[in-house]
């Protein structure tokens, strides 16, 4: 074997060493990485039932409900999250943020149940009364509910006037 075939051959394998490790990389990451998606964004395209990713928006003022649980069990809250277009049906089992409140900024991880209801396994609240997370700021944007050109956002308690409604898998809201 000539010493050009050599190189060429120690390039090949040196080639394909470098592209496996590159695609067994990019499959791990994939089933890690988190998407988030507002509650317009689930409306247009509902993801799989498998899959983990982030729901962002505001809490519907009126929707919040918690059941009494025995003794040591972690309690279930029942909510919804809005973007101002559409809301979705949210579950979650554990002990809320302090700051978490009707008609605030949320940002929730987990995966859809079969029955159309989201079930969070995390709750994240806004830090203070300016702090707003980039990926509710962007949903709300594009729902309509803030425009930055008119100015700094509305007070958070002012942004879901929506009415609350029956619980339903996605609603699409019509009032205002």
């Amino acid at each position: 074997m000539t010493r050009k075939r050599r190189r060429l051959w120690i390039l090949v394998l040196c080639g394909v060493g470098v592209g496996s490790a590159t695609a067994l990389t990019l499959t791990a990451f994939q089933d890690n990485i988190v998407f988030f998606r507002s509650p317009s964004d689930i409306v247009a395209e509902r993801p799989a039932p498998e899959r983990s990713f982030r729901l962002g928006g505001l809490v519907e003022a009126g929707s919040v409900t918690r059941e009494e649980t025995a003794s040591g069990a972690r309690p279930t809250v029942h909510f919804r999250v809005t973007d101002g277009a559409h809301t979705v049906p949210v579950t979650y089992q554990g002990v809320l943020p302090d700051l978490f409140r009707e008609g605030q900024g949320v940002v929730t991880a987990g995966r859809f149940g079969l029955d159309g209801t989201f079930r969070a396994t995390e709750v994240l609240a806004r830090h203070d009364e300016t702090y707003m997370p980039p990926e509710v700021a962007d949903a709300l944007k594009r729902a309509g509910q803030w425009q930055p050109a008119q100015g700094a956002p509305p007070p958070p308690a002012t942004w879901n006037t929506l009415n609350p409604t029956q619980p339903a898998a996605v609603t699409r809201n019509t009032g205002g």
